[in-house]
């Protein structure tokens, strides 16, 4: 007699994936629910589920505790290792780097809800498989020098290029047409390139009381809830950055595809549960912020804000062009996020002396300073998967050459199949 929750997993996989059956099924299968009871115990720690209800019912009923937990994601990582690599096809072979990658990352975060401390290298690299280099604060002195000389004045630099970005905040009356023009425009942009479902859809809220500034809560069946924080006034720039980032080419277009391609039509299982403190997310980060410069190459961005979003925003479209600069500026300083984090999570800062760096180093109110340090102490690590994730995923693009078409099939490649950090090319 079949359980019911392998018949579950039997009809699932019967969606589309017709292929013989892999040494590796069963690890995956364990890994689904691994990390579905781990969800459980750690508010936030699935980002997206859409497997079967059974297995989702069971995990909520009766969760494994977190020591039992973590014994058990070692035994996965011995039985996946056990696995020669020789006997499987080449599918099969990236599919268990994948899968022993996301073990490590339970392990990690497990070991994290026990307790365990690691420092902000080790925690990033357990987690998120890279490690990053962090950069001193004093190399992105010449990078302030030189905003400095482009918002000359008297106070604190922070507080001249806030008072200049406020001069594009985008009304409250105006904010939900104009993200949704944003978005549309950076749809248009991915399906010239990209086949996407034809099902495919989202919604958009507006929400308060959030560390972040935007979400994608994918629900599966292409179908996503896009989230925009309005804590803090939102300003032009935002609205293309959140339309790629959280819709197209970035996280919704990554888990649609994720989903057509590795869940239903190879019956990869999984692939529909997302643990958020996982390498997934920094290729998801990544490839979310490097999609904006994809879809908006060069002057593109700062022509298509000037012509459709300012105007419906009310603001004056010949400011675009120089807003567009600075805003140049600003993202070099983007590493200096990482460096402030890792010296505060370290302890080699404290909270204040964090905060005033961010405000040095980041150019942000200290209501957006707070907002960024409260993103630190929520998420940890994870604020790698911006800067160095969109670094890197921006570098391999490159590699591709100067063709658009060459850039957008490697970005397919890259959130469409399971890509690791060390997938990238350097």
């Amino acid at each position: 007699m079949i359980r019911p929750l392998l018949l579950a997993a039997a009809l699932f996989l019967a969606i589309g994936a017709k292929r013989a059956p892999s040494p590796l099924d069963g690890i995956a299968e364990d890994f689904v629910h691994l990390t579905l009871e781990a969800g459980e115990r750690e508010k936030g720690y699935v980002d997206a589920y859409y497997g079967p209800q059974a297995w989702a019912d069971a995990a909520k009923e009766k969760p494994r505790d977190i020591a039992t937990l973590r014994r058990d994601a070692r035994t996965l990582a011995t039985r996946l290792n056990a696995v020669p690599p020789e006997t499987l096809t080449p599918d099969d072979r990236q599919r268990r780097r994948f899968l022993a990658a996301q073990l490590k990352a339970a392990e990690t975060r497990l070991a994290m809800i026990a307790g365990a401390k690691f420092s902000f290298a080790d925690e990033a690299e357990g987690l998120f498989a890279v490690r990053p280099k962090l950069k001193p604060l004093a190399s992105y002195d010449p990078v302030l020098a030189k905003i400095e000389a482009m918002v000359p004045g008297k106070g604190p630099l922070w507080e001249r290029v806030d008072a200049w970005q406020n001069r594009f905040v985008i009304p409250a009356a105006k904010l939900d047409p104009v993200m949704r023009a944003a978005i549309a425009e950076c749809r248009a942009r991915t399906v010239a390139h990209l086949r996407l479902p034809a099902q495919e859809r989202f919604e958009l809220e507006f929400v308060t009381g959030k560390s972040w500034s935007g979400y994608n809560w994918y629900k599966g069946d292409a179908h996503s809830l896009i989230q925009v924080n309005t804590d803090l006034p939102i300003r032009i720039d935002r609205a293309v950055d959140l339309g790629c980032h959280e819709g197209y080419p970035g996280h919704h277009a990554l888990n649609m595809l994720l989903e057509r391609n590795l869940a239903r039509a190879r019956g990869w299982v999984e692939f529909t549960v997302y643990p958020l403190f996982s390498p997934q997310s920094f290729i998801a980060e990544g490839s979310a912020n490097a999609g904006i410069g994809l879809a908006f190459p060069g002057a593109q961005r700062a022509r298509f804000e000037a012509a459709k979003l300012y105007p419906i925003a009310g603001l004056d479209p010949a400011t675009a062009a120089s807003y567009d600069r600075l805003l140049d500026l600003l993202h070099q300083l983007a590493g200096a996020r990482m460096t402030i984090a890792a010296d505060y999570l370290d302890g080699k800062v404290n909270r204040e002396e964090a905060l005033e760096l961010i405000q040095r180093y980041q150019l942000v109110s200290r209501k957006r300073a707070e907002q960024s340090l409260s993103f630190t102490d929520n998420y940890r690590s994870y604020v790698i998967n911006y800067g160095l994730g969109q670094d890197m995923v921006a570098a391999d693009l490159a590699r591709s050459g100067a063709a658009a078409r060459a850039r957008w099939r490697r970005m397919e490649a890259i959130i469409g199949q399971p890509t690791l950090p060390s997938d990238l090319r350097r």
